[in-house]
């Protein structure tokens, strides 16, 4: 059978003791469509995602760059879902945490870890339901919500908006159809007998994922981070440089106004329509963030090549150890330089005076300094 995305029927409502929850039809089929805008959508999402793929390619050390990518999703999606730690505070230890932010900073650690797990799992496991699992288990390890399941779907009926189901603004279907529907939905992200091109593929299992709402806690976090995973697993990104939690959290209504317009009318088309102009949108910030890093690379490299002397080499080092981690004090980077505790505080001293390195705390003692300048690109 072929679904005709025009005339999807996006499921019904059933009833359960004192309230009605929302059944999803399954997704693991041919789809087709008329409406030719999706085409041309689809081909400059495709485009954009591709040239910011081959940038990538360019970039030496590419893997210097990822982890700030990191840490800005995770601040972003977790945000969405209500924490408030900043990309100043997610760079920092948690002892230099102020303690009203900490569970939001374990929080946002919590979703880097989980994120970088899962990347390095795909090299050995299928993106699917166990993978998820794993990944949400320790997306929720010692944190608030620690109680709601870590690594397990549901087994209890759960909702969204208002403060219980008599007021929900939506229900998700019962606990005893999770395994069922999220069963289908892997089988559609893995099946080799449908014509769905990628971009569509996942824009429809993001939504389906929200739909089903599988775990307790953490759904959003993780069905954004399904996005990155499945561009990761089809090699349509090399590295995980493309998060659309920017872009929906841009304008949050917008976004839970296109996944109930599927729910409510049906309407996939327009949901697809959002999804690709997020993708060709994201893809083209994400381009011009790494040619912004490349730029501020190479400018503060010829400053280190004509102001630093001897101290030249030791700066390089301690600049590349600073994109992966942009903070740091006088006793790390004595580690990272290998150098006696005045040379390092000598050389962190000279990085201050050229407008490399700023010093955080204001005080004389226990101080901590940021790359400004490159945090300043994740924060535009």
């Amino acid at each position: 059978m072929t679904i005709q995305l025009e005339q999807y029927s996006a499921g019904h409502y059933e009833k359960s003791y004192e309230y009605r929850y929302f059944l999803p039809s399954k997704i693991n089929d041919e789809w087709v469509w008329q409406a030719s805008h999706i085409n041309s959508l689809l081909e400059r999402a495709a485009v954009k995602l591709g040239e910011l793929n081959s940038f990538a390619r360019l970039v030496p050390n590419i893997d210097l760059f990822i982890q700030l990518h990191v840490t800005k999703e995770a601040v972003v999606s977790s945000r969405i879902e209500g924490t408030q730690t900043n990309m100043q505070e997610a760079v920092l230890q948690e002892a230099d945490v102020s303690p009203e932010h900490r569970n939001d900073w374990r929080e946002v650690q919590n979703y880097i870890a989980a994120l970088n797990q899962a990347i390095n799992e795909l090299e050995s496991l299928p993106l699917s339901s166990r993978l998820l699992k794993k990944t949400h288990a320790i997306l929720l390890d010692s944190v608030r919500d620690e109680h709601k399941l870590p690594g397990q779907f549901r087994t209890s009926q759960n909702w969204i908006g208002g403060n219980s189901l008599a007021d929900a603004t939506f229900i998700p279907p019962h606990h005893q159809y999770v395994n069922d529907l999220m069963g289908d939905l892997e089988n559609f992200l893995h099946n080799h007998d449908i014509h769905v091109p990628a971009l569509i593929r996942i824009a429809i299992a993001h939504y389906q994922f929200e739909t089903i709402h599988p775990f307790l806690d953490g759904n959003g976090r993780i069905g954004r981070l399904l996005i990155t995973l499945f561009l990761v697993s089809e090699g349509m990104l090399e590295k995980p440089l493309l998060y659309l939690s920017s872009y929906f959290e841009k304008n949050k209504s917008r976004y839970y106004d296109n996944l109930m317009l599927v729910q409510e009318k049906n309407n996939m088309l327009q949901w697809l329509k959002y999804f690709l102009v997020g993708i060709e949108q994201t893809a083209t910030l994400a381009v011009n963030t790494l040619s912004n890093i490349l730029g501020l690379k190479a400018e503060i490299e010829q400053s280190l090549r004509t102001k630093f002397g001897r101290r030249s080499a030791n700066a390089q080092i301690l600049l590349n150890a600073l994109f992966k981690h942009p903070t740091t004090d006088v006793e790390q980077a004595q580690k990272i330089c290998n150098l006696s505790y005045k040379a390092a505080n000598d050389l962190v001293a000279d990085m201050c005076k050229h407008g490399i390195l700023k010093e955080m705390t204001g005080q004389s003692r226990n101080r901590m300094f940021m790359f400004s300048s490159y945090m300043a690109i994740f924060n535009e």
